[in-house]
Order: structure tokens, then sequence, then C-alpha cells
């Protein structure tokens, strides 16, 4: 599989670093505007692969050219939060720069499963669908996946199990307005409540739980200027999902044409992957209080998209 990272920021050379250590990918493609820092990671990189040993792929950092041809690119570039920003903070400037991309990936890779990071993600994604002719399938916003890894280990904390023992999403879009639908989660298949009361661990609070969710990523930010462990093993959790056809479910943003009450609009929602991107959109139900959750998350999507000029 040929994988392309555009933009070799913080969170793209730690996503080439999962798949040097992975069997995903047999050529990994790096372009950067500044095309010295692409190419002096990729050499770095070379140097780990005498003692990593997992597929060897081929490395090449270059420009668009290079990457013709790619099974998957994640799109990274675009403009970065500063101290006391939101992400919504770059809706416009960054609707200019995937446009751009999107427009780019299509002339080389028309093929390609697109993996949108670029902040705000779930509206990001809706401009490479409006930019591109790219089926809806194949273009993937990062949406609220990693939201969803650290409701998995604040919970896991909580209840001191594993996190992969813990089942739950967070839903709606990559923002202030994403919620955790609670009738869907669970530990070691009991619902929360039960399992604290049957295991002696005192009740979640559910409000500070989401509060800590949704508020972590920016005291990360806060703490070391960006965010990129986490947002890279979402990526690459997608990466592997494609690569295996492993039909795993995962909160990703798709656009949505009916689904859960919205037509037209990105959003994150449950969706089957597999080799071919988005196989399918789940359904699910959700409370009347989730329901009026995820229609406020709706609501503010609008807004972007309205900025966006979509």
């Amino acid at each position: 599989m040929k994988i392309s990272v555009i933009g070799m920021g913080a969170v793209g050379t730690e996503v080439v670093a999962h798949l040097i250590a992975s069997t995903a990918a047999s050529e990994i493609v790096a372009v950067d505007q500044n095309a010295a820092k692409a190419q002096a990671e990729i050499w770095d990189f070379a140097h780990t692969t005498s003692f990593i040993y997992a597929k060897n792929p081929r490395l090449v950092a270059g420009d668009w050219a290079d990457t013709t041809g790619s099974d998957v690119v994640v799109i990274t570039a675009g403009a970065q939060l500063k101290q006391g920003d939101d992400r919504d903070s770059l809706v416009e400037i960054n609707s200019r720069v995937v446009a751009d991309l999107i427009a780019r990936t299509a002339a080389t890779s028309p093929g390609a499963i697109v993996l949108m990071v670029t902040n705000p993600v779930d509206v990001m994604a809706q401009v490479a669908l409006a930019r591109s002719s790219f089926p809806k399938h194949r273009v993937i916003s990062l949406g609220t996946i990693v939201d969803t890894a650290r409701l998995m280990r604040i919970v896991s904390d909580h209840v001191g199990i594993d996190p992969k023992n813990i089942f739950g999403w967070v839903l709606g879009d990559h923002s202030h307005t994403g919620f955790i639908p609670w009738s869907l989660c669970n530990v070691c298949g009991l619902d929360v409540d039960t399992y604290c009361a049957l295991n002696g661990v005192p009740p979640i609070d559910r409000a500070a739980v989401r509060e800590r969710v949704l508020r972590i990523g920016l005291d990360i930010f806060a703490g070391k200027g960006n965010t990129n462990h986490g947002i890279a093993a979402s990526v690459f959790r997608i990466i592997r999902a494609i690569a295996g056809n492993e039909r795993s479910v995962l909160p990703v943003g798709t656009l949505l044409e009916g689904e859960y009450g919205v037509d037209g609009a990105v959003m994150s929602v449950p969706c089957v992957i597999g080799r071919g991107g988005v196989e399918r959109i789940l359904a699910c139900r959700f409370t009347t209080e989730e329901q009026a959750a995820f229609a406020v998350s709706h609501a503010h999507v609008r807004e972007l998209m309205a900025l966006a000029g979509l």
C-alpha cells in the first residue's frame, strides 16, 4: 500500500513513524512546503529501519508527482492553532489550503482514500468533497476518533481497567459540541453505572468526563504547543483498518445524506471502515437527550460550513 503524508509537522511526522513500525505501507511519501525538512525527516527515519523488524517500506521525500497512485493520502497541512485560539478560527484560511490540496490529490491519486486531519476536520472534509469529485466514502474526516480515545482513557483511569476494555464513542463533531452517548457506552459489557455499582467504584460524573474529554486537547496544546501523539495514533488506527480490510467500527466524520436526520453535512458517527473507506454508516438509537446534543453539534457544523462558503 502506497501512503502519502501531506504536511510533515508534528502530526505528519509521527504518522510516518507509526507506518514505518507497522506492516501497513510498502511505500511512504512525505510532502511538505519545506522540502528540506521533509527530506531530513525521511533520512532520519531511514536510519531506524536497520533495527525495526517491520516491512521496510520505500521512503520518499518528494513533491506531488511522487504521490501519484497513492492508496491513501493523509492531509495534515494547513494553518495551525495559536495560543488562545480554537479550531473554528482556522476555517476560512484552511478552506483555501484544503481546496488546493484536494485538487492536487485528485490530479495525482484519483483512486485514493483521503484522510482529513487539517482542522476543523469535519468541515475541511466537506470542503474536500465540494472541491473535488471524490466519492464520499473515500473522504474521511478524523472526526471524533481522538476524542473517543481520550474518553476511553479517562474512563479507564476511573474504573482501573485497560482502556481497550472500555467501549464508547464521542460523536457529533470535533469541537466543544462533541457529545458522549452514554446509553451506548459500557465497561466489560456492563453499562457504566452498573459496572461501577457492582465493582465498588464511585459513580462517574458524566458532565465532568465530557468536560475533560473536550478540554484535554487544548490543555495539551497549552503545555507543549501541539497535540500529536493521540492524533497520529488515531490516523494510524484508521489506516490499519483500511489496509487490513478490518470492517472495524470507528467514530469518524463522513458525509451524511439523511442518516441521523442530517442531510449534506460531514459529522462523526459510527462507521464501518474497510478497504473501500467508509463501507457503511451504522444506525444507532439515541436517547432524547443525546439526540438533542447531536442537533447542537449539527448546528455548529452548519455555522462553520457557512464560514467556509459551503
